[in-house]
């Protein structure tokens, strides 16, 4: 069927609107968290096919998960299109592409190598100092940053790589991975990035199919792109400028991981005379809760002008310390049951934390409190690969005489004990603190069942902390700050803040401390109407306690809530106040408001037919009456007007404060005559 071209348009803000319908080719879309993405990015694709600039069948657009692409390709069905343009990951689209090749040439596919580990555990050993993720996790970051084996040692001494190898050991397993994969014709999934770009460059006719079939191209999540899929995209771009991304430079949290966010933030640089358009316009959270993540971003310094918030104000949010961890994990178990609406479902809510290590005691207590709850984006706590293992160890120790329970807590102990928080690399700590919360559970079941064996205390855990990642059933989400990413929930409740957790203990350099802060600001704007932030003053490692001090952000979301709660104060008392002048005053016609909210149409209607785009685009209907209402006379005035925003102050002000000028002189009164 046809598309509307109006109707996709309707219901967008000016800056939605902007996005949508503007003839630059090399587009880069800002988009704060809430403001709509992936909405605009759809109906830009669709509405470049209505209009005739765009074919859909030449359409790729590119995201990062599986499931991802597939709401793409969900919401551009919906739109009504009759082609469809093709969805998929830089991965899935790579493979695919290699296969034609491959097919063409009369050549079998190499075998896919789905888990690096079948080719690492064996180069690797035993070693007690890397695990087999920690090595993968640095071969996919050196591949994600075009880092060849004999640059490895050199660029992650640059980049401030702790691993529990050294630097030369780990680019030497890198280079036997290599290899190993050549001998045994395995490719893993990194090679199918490089070998695509590889067959672009190599390949004049492939290249040409390619980007004959493939001629518009649209990327999501553009901060989140490393060099390694931008020198594929840039491969698939060839020499023509027909690109648009989507991103925000504010939820890049994955550097260390390879990506780079300044392919977002310098796009035009990259990409001279290419458009860049902000949208600033929030519909996912409150105010209250914007104001809070605007002061994560700049450290409560004022800097940073909170998006404009589409929902109505809601509670100020709660920031609550507790003496111990145990304590915290109790408190919001009962602040859960607190929130949840009679007859309403759990899943509105969700408990993020930093690391899944911190999951054990929060999974304990929902469970004693009878909340039905579901860890996502890690695995629940008795399916860790370090639980595991660490509970088929004991099970071989163990024997009549000898509880294998207390050899894990000494072990543990001498590994904390070994080296302070600093010199462990992210696995290491993370294997560390999943280890400390097995010694703790161990505890408490060796307290009811002393003489009990391995296989019971799996039973006990079995029992007591029911984590299920993959159940669709009414749940309370637990959720790591990475994992929550592109997620949101009415309510949300922040635990752990600490220093040490957030920022991690691990993040020393500035640029580690920077994506620290954007993590925390993620986590923040998951929260629609409801936040809640808490901290302990004492955390339990294995048998230890050890006194916490509170994140260095809480000071400023301290701060950023005492002035909420200060302006709610003033509000309702203008609001008393002008209540009572109301009941003592004489109330006069408002004649002049409807005339300048008149002649602020008129101007409207004539901008909207001069650039062939809708009114409600321009500006919006209560966004005009706002105006017509407060009557700003300056530039800044008009921009604080709530929907109007600097963007459309910069570029309609100066018309809109003459509209205004000349309905205020209509209105003055004449000498000599009645008013």
């Amino acid at each position: 069927m046809d598309v509307d071209e109006g109707a996709l348009l309707s219901g967008l803000d000016a800056h939605q609107g902007a996005a949508v319908v503007s003839p630059a080719p090399m587009l880069c879309i800002l988009a704060g968290a809430g403001s709509g993405k992936t909405r605009v990015l759809t109906r830009r694709i669709a509405y470049r096919c209505a209009n005739g600039s765009t074919d859909a069948r030449h359409v790729l657009a590119l995201t990062f998960t599986r499931k991802a692409a597939g709401e793409l390709g969900s919401r551009l069905r919906r739109l009504g299109l009759r082609d469809l343009p093709t969805t998929g990951t830089f991965h899935a689209v790579a493979w695919a592409q290699l296969h034609t090749r491959w097919k063409g040439l009369g050549q079998s596919a190499p075998a896919l190598l789905d888990r690096k580990s079948r080719l690492l555990a064996p180069l690797l050993g035993r070693s007690a100092r890397m695990s087999v993720g920690e090595l993968a996790t640095e071969i996919e970051w050196a591949r994600a940053r075009l880092v060849a084996p004999d640059g490895y040692a050199a660029a992650a001494a640059r980049a401030d790589r702790r691993t529990g190898l050294a630097h030369a050991k780990v680019a030497e397993l890198y280079a036997r991975y290599e290899n190993e994969k050549r001998m045994r014709g395995l490719v893993d999934f990194d090679d199918l990035l490089a070998r695509c770009a590889d067959a672009m460059v190599d390949d004049p006719a492939f290249a040409a199919a390619q980007r004959w079939r493939f001629r518009h191209l649209f990327v999501d999540e553009y901060q989140d792109v490393n060099p390694l899929q931008h020198r594929l995209l840039s491969a698939w771009a060839g020499d023509r400028r027909d690109l648009c991304v989507v991103g925000d430079p504010n939820q890049a949290i994955y550097r260390w991981n390879g990506a780079d966010a300044s392919f977002l933030v310098r796009f035009a640089e990259h990409h001279p005379g290419a458009e860049v358009i902000e949208l600033v316009d929030s519909y996912r959270s409150t105010p209250e809760v914007l104001a809070v993540a605007a002061a994560v971003l700049d450290g409560g310094a004022g800097r940073v002008r909170p998006l404009a918030a589409h929902r109505p104000s809601g509670p100020v949010p709660d920031i609550v310390a507790y003496p111990t961890d145990d304590d915290e994990a109790r408190g919001v178990a009962r602040a859960v049951r607190d929130a949840h609406q009679p007859g309403g479902r759990w899943a509105r809510q969700a408990i993020l934390v930093r690391t899944n290590a911190q999951t054990a005691l929060i999974e304990q207590a929902l469970r004693r409190a009878g909340i039905p709850y579901r860890v996502r984006g890690a695995a629940p706590f008795l399916a860790r690969p370090d639980v595991g293992a660490a509970l088929r160890e004991l099970g071989r120790r163990e024997t009549p005489a000898r509880p294998a329970l207390a050899d894990l807590a000494a072990t543990v102990g001498a590994e904390r004990d070994a080296r302070t928080d600093e010199a462990r690399t992210d696995a290491e700590q993370s294997r560390l603190e999943a280890l400390e919360a097995l010694v703790r559970l161990g505890d408490e079941f060796t307290a009811v069942e002393p003489t009990g064996t391995v296989q019971e205390l799996r039973s006990w855990l079995a029992a007591n902390l029911q984590g299920d990642d993959v159940s669709e059933r009414d749940a309370v989400e637990v959720v790591t700050f990475h994992a929550a990413k592109g997620l949101e929930w009415p309510v949300v409740h922040l635990a752990g803040l600490e220093d040490g957790l957030v920022p991690i203990s691990h993040a020393r350099t500035d640029e580690a401390k920077a994506e620290e802060r954007r993590l925390l600001y993620v986590a923040v704007t998951r929260a629609e109407q409801a936040l809640r932030i808490t901290w302990a003053e004492e955390r339990s490692f294995g048998e230890r306690a050890l006194r916490r001090k509170p994140s260095p952000y809480i000071g400023a979301l301290r701060t950023a809530t005492h002035q909420l709660r200060a302006a709610a104060g003033e509000v309702m008392h203008d609001r008393g106040l002008a209540r009572a002048r109301a009941r003592l005053e004489v109330t006069h016609e408002p004649g002049a408001y409807g005339e300048v909210l008149h002649a602020l149409h008129e101007w409207r209607r004539r901008v909207a037919d001069s650039v062939g785009m809708p009114g409600g685009i321009v500006f919006g209907d209560d966004a005009l009456a706002e105006v017509a209402r407060v009557r700003p006379a300056t530039v800044d005035q008009l921009a604080a007007v709530p929907g109007v925003g600097a963007v459309k102050a910069a570029e309609y002000g100066a018309d809109v404060l003459r509209v205004l000028a000349r309905a205020s002189l209509a209105d003055a009164p004449v000498p000599g005559l009645p008013r």
